[in-house]
């Protein structure tokens, strides 16, 4: 699912530009194999998989560019993807809250995430939920700009 909606998104480099990222997106089995990552996925009640996300409770394991791996007392998201017939229903943002829960039950002080110009619902979203830029957290993933965000989870 998640490497036929990116794909798709206008601005995304495709299968045949980035093999090895599309490849990591398509093994959900060998991601869920890592220590101290969850896969989240939301239903519909005739089990059909409405999106999914990548939690990661030890930034350690983020796995992208960039400085990410290396945020202290940190939690990450990444791959959110919605299907595009349940955008707007509140399936990312349910995501995305049960990722900042896991976070707080594993009492970290910040979550972090990526996103691209290409994903600019999610990025509204994001900011919406609290979410700030974090241009120290900006890489490029080959040539697609990637931009970091932080959500500090201190009271």
């Amino acid at each position: 699912m998640t490497v036929d909606i990116y794909a798709q998104l206008p601005g995304m480099p495709g299968t045949d530009e980035q093999p090895d990222y599309y490849a990591m997106l398509l093994d959900v089995e060998a991601r869920s194999k890592i220590p101290t990552i969850e896969i989240m996925v939301a239903v519909a009640r005739e089990d059909e998989l409405l999106g999914g996300v990548t939690f990661i409770g030890d930034m350690a394991y983020y796995g992208s560019g960039g400085t990410a791996g290396t945020v202290a007392d940190g939690a990450g998201i990444r791959l959110l993807a919605v299907k595009p017939g349940y955008r707007g229903l509140g399936v990312g943002r349910a995501l995305t809250n049960a990722c900042i829960q896991r976070a707080r039950e594993l009492e970290r002080a910040q979550v972090v995430l990526h996103t691209t110009r290409s994903m600019e619902i999610a990025w509204g979203l994001y900011e919406r939920m609290g979410f700030l830029r974090s241009e120290d957290l900006d890489f490029k993933q080959g040539a697609l700009d990637v931009f970091g965000f932080r959500l500090s989870l201190k009271a």
